[in-house]
């Protein structure tokens, strides 16, 4: 087993954190898919209003690659088609039948695996609509199933962003089916590499099949992280990466034959009054997580990570790739001479306050606590990057459009773990402006 030690990064103590008891929810009336949310992918429907559909029916499928294919989590009618701006689909409901239909799919056993070509499983994989789970470093996009083998694979069996689900909980009593899907990335990959916090007690079972430990802070969990850390050349940067629960729905339908329609995700936050583990439809709606659980008046739901996640909607459903569902109160009115506090209470990286020296958790809202001003060249982003990128250098050559400056300083390394934003006195969206310049350099390589 290889220990990394990560020097960088940020760990703040947050109030919200789940137990590791878990729930299992009943089924829901409706589950979604949100095109809009799964980055790199231009979506053409496959199905209309009103339209059947069971559990593994095709939904709509990429313009840019047709048989890249996204399916339907569930069995039923499509109940609606819900559109944003500029008619971009937003999301693909469907209302469930009492008795719902399922697509079947061929089902393989270990053995069959060892024998089979690497292409064959990439095909079972789009035909049933997983392929999109495996992400390719360092832009995290789908991988292209006829492009270069990966130089590694890297399997996350760690949790240190607040808040995402804890492994111990989803991988009890799947073990096997764990190992089972080591055994498929093998076929693509031979250097598989299983990483977990340093700290983290796995089951025994699982704990043997782990390469990697990683200590350090959050984004320790992050494969970019260890990518960043373990490579020896340039030709290593092309990795992909998957986390272990999504390994683990890879594995069932390869195994089963069957898409894979449960989900482990967690409700926590400030705003929540018992945050818990729960077991849930794929895509189901916010409404069913939040029922009866929430401790605020006016929540904001945040689809995913706390720091990399999006703002839900109250009638929306959880994301494709997403499993937590973070709920924090809204500042409300203004407090009178905020500025003048100490602030005994108040979460931040700063020394400046006074709860640096109360090492106790915090509540979090979506109060920033001022407006965005210039930059102070206080340095605290460069001090939490864990990739070394020198965030306010890279801001200002973004800013000045000098292309080279930008990936020179290591722009492709960024891991958009949103600590740069978070630690920054002068609310500068740093994270947000290198998530857009990686995405518009992606774009600009695939046109050539």
């Amino acid at each position: 087993m290889i220990r990394v030690r990560i020097p960088k990064g940020h760990d703040p103590n947050l109030l919200g954190r789940p137990s590791l008891d878990l729930q299992v929810l009943g089924k829901p009336a409706t589950v979604a898919v949100p095109p809009a949310r799964i980055a790199f992918v231009k979506p053409r429907l496959a199905v209309t209003t009103g339209d059947a559909v069971r559990i593994g029916s095709v939904l709509f499928e990429d313009k840019q690659r047709p048989d890249l294919r996204f399916l339907s989590p569930g069995g039923g009618h499509v109940a609606e088609i819900r559109y944003g701006a500029r008619r971009r689909i937003r999301e693909i409901v469907v209302q469930l039948a009492p008795v719902e239909e399922v697509e079947a799919f061929d089902a393989l056993e270990a053995a069959d695996v060892e024998g089979l070509p690497p292409a064959d499983l990439a095909r079972r994989l789009m035909r049933g609509g997983l392929w999109p789970l495996l992400r390719q470093l360092p832009y995290r996009s789908i991988p292209d199933p006829a492009g270069e083998a990966p130089a590694m694979i890297f399997v996350g069996l760690a949790a240190r962003e607040p808040f995402l689900p804890a492994p111990e909980v989803y991988l009890e009593g799947r073990e096997d089916l764990l190992r089972f899907g080591l055994q498929v990335l093998a076929r693509f990959c031979r250097r598989v590499c299983v990483f977990t916090e340093a700290a983290r007690r796995l089951p025994p079972a699982v704990a043997e099949l782990v390469t990697h430990r990683v200590s350090g802070a959050y984004p320790l969990d992050d494969p970019g992280v260890l990518l960043y850390r373990l490579r020896r050349h340039a030709g290593e940067n092309r990795c992909w990466a998957v986390n272990g629960q999504d390994l683990l729905m890879i594995a069932a339908f390869l195994r089963e034959g069957r898409f894979p329609t449960e989900r482990t995700v967690v409700l926590a936050g400030s705003g929540v009054a018992d945050p818990v583990h729960a077991r849930i439809r794929w895509g189901a709606p916010l409404s069913q997580l939040t029922a009866g659980r929430l401790s605020c008046p006016e929540p904001r739901l945040v689809v995913g990570g706390l720091f990399r996640g999006f703002r839900g909607e109250p009638d929306g459903h959880m994301g494709y790739h997403e499993s937590a569902l973070t709920v924090i109160p809204e500042p409300g009115e203004r407090e009178f001479l905020k500025f003048v506090r100490p602030g005994a209470d108040l979460p931040s990286y700063s020394r400046t306050f006074l709860s640096r020296l109360r090492p106790h958790p915090r509540a979090v809202s979506t109060n920033v606590n001022g407006g965005r001003r210039a930059c102070i060249a206080c340095g605290f982003c460069a001090q939490v990057c864990p990739v070394d990128i020198l965030p306010q250098m890279t801001l200002k050559s973004i800013l000045a459009e000098e292309v080279e400056e930008v990936l020179a300083h290591g722009l492709l390394d960024c891991v958009e773990c949103g600590l740069c934003t978070y630690v920054c006195p002068s609310k500068i969206e740093l994270a947000e402006t290198f998530r857009q310049t990686r995405l518009r350099y992606w774009r600009e390589q695939a046109r050539g």
